[in-house]
């Protein structure tokens, strides 16, 4: 059965409140929206006034975790430091989830990796709001859903072992295609920690070859293409993939380079093999 996708080429908070409601689904309990706070000096990460609509309608709490690099958000003072100056403070409640320690969850059947460190707090939550920013990386060659709840939600330690493929000291040169695995794994554990509550936003804006996590961005080339909205992270980061393709700008290349030049679709192609979604979806357009 393809999994639901719903699309909007409306870029605004309104449209986001419009595609959660098409999903069906009520988040409850303590709801953690994770969202990317943005790297210092990054200029295409989206802001909070887009996110805050969207993030006041489920009641829910901001939730980050400390990066693996140095820069602004690599430890729990800086972090937020940044997420002050960037405005997520004043968006809602913040909370990093690794301040004080991590967790593991498991992941018996893992390609590479049989468990996945992600910040403490986690364990705290009911429900999962992912509001992601679809772009490029220059490690995973796209950012979206996935990689939002695989190395996003795993701790600064965690981020190392997904990195080194399962050996830290690999943490930059391990295997490609092994790392790509082992993000697929990780947004298993994930996924399956908030199975059947959890929904998923790819916010197409602002579409750098580079991640939000990088302090000097390449300013996009390809144009604004929307909002996809589903219950399925797979079928949603698949769908941003195929409207990349389709798009008739001719400033696609740029992206479409960064994405094959690290094999992106791969860690798709692995999550769909461990069963967290299907790549195969029906696409429903809304105003």
């Amino acid at each position: 059965m393809k999994s639901k996708v719903y699309f909007t080429r409306d870029l605004s908070p309104q449209a986001m409140l419009r595609l959660y409601g098409a999903l069906g689904v009520q988040l409850s309990g303590k709801v953690a929206v994770k969202i990317h706070s943005g790297e210092p000096g990054n200029q295409n990460f989206i802001r909070p006034d887009f996110m805050k609509p969207m993030i006041d309608h489920v009641g829910g709490t901001i939730v980050e975790c400390n990066t693996a690099y140095d820069g602004g958000r690599n430890t729990t003072h800086a972090h937020k430091i940044t997420m002050e100056r960037h405005g997520w403070l004043d968006a809602a409640q913040v909370d990093i989830l690794d301040e004080t320690d991590e967790i593991q969850l498991d992941i018996p059947g893992g390609k590479v990796i049989k468990k996945n460190f992600v910040g403490a707090h986690l364990a705290d939550y009911d429900s999962l709001l992912v509001l992601s920013h679809f772009k490029g990386h220059p490690m995973g060659g796209f950012g979206g859903a996935l990689k939002n709840i695989s190395i996003g939600i795993a701790s600064s330690h965690g981020k190392v072992y997904i990195h080194g493929a399962g050996d830290e000291e690999k943490f930059w040169d391990s295997d490609h295609d092994s790392f790509l695995e082992s993000m697929a794994d990780a947004a298993w554990s994930v996924h399956h920690r908030f199975q059947g509550k959890a929904a998923y936003l790819n916010v197409m804006k602002n579409m750098s070859v580079d991640c939000d996590c990088c302090a000097v961005a390449a300013d996009p080339k390809i144009g604004d293409i929307g909002i996809l909205a589903s219950l399925d992270p797979v079928a949603l980061d698949q769908a941003c993939l195929d409207l990349v393709y389709a798009s008739e700008d001719p400033g696609k290349a740029d992206l479409i380079q960064r994405i094959e030049s690290l094999n992106g679709v791969h860690t798709v192609e692995a999550a769909a093999d461990l069963g967290i979604g299907s790549r195969e979806y029906e696409l429903i357009e809304m105003e």
